[in-house]
């Protein structure tokens, strides 16, 4: 028997959809070297500018915060379209927050064990310091 074509086209609209998804999400998560840079900081930034104009003292917590939820935010989407583009079955909102909590240790330990260095130690490296 031969496959549905409109099976088929909801089969790559997913995939599609999916891909778009993952893409979105390795912008925002930290697994890209540049996006702090060029992503992640300026949606920080912006995310903690009310709360200065409110009091100075929160644009501080604010952007770590909002630096935060844009890492965060990265995994989620990022797995989010990975199961997409691979399964049928739509993930819960829990089970992508405990993955992405998942990956965010996992991150987080891998850099406090030194085996992802930081910029700068990186630079001072190349540098020959």
């Amino acid at each position: 028997m031969e496959p549905d074509k409109s099976d088929e086209r909801r089969r790559r609209g997913r995939q599609t959809k999916g891909a778009i998804v993952a893409a979105l999400g390795w912008l925002l998560s930290p697994l890209s070297w540049w996006n702090d840079l060029v992503v992640n900081v300026p949606l920080a930034y912006l995310f903690a500018a009310p709360f200065s104009l409110l009091d100075e003292r929160l644009y501080l917590p604010a952007f770590a915060l909002g630096y935060w939820l844009t890492n965060l935010l990265g995994f989620v989407l990022l797995h989010k379209g990975i199961a997409g583009m691979v399964s049928t079955t739509k993930a819960s909102l829990r089970q992508d927050l405990l993955v992405a909590t998942a990956y965010t240790i996992l991150i987080a330990v891998i850099a406090s064990l030194g085996w992802l260095p930081s910029p700068a130690s990186l630079l001072d490296e190349w540098r020959g310091s």
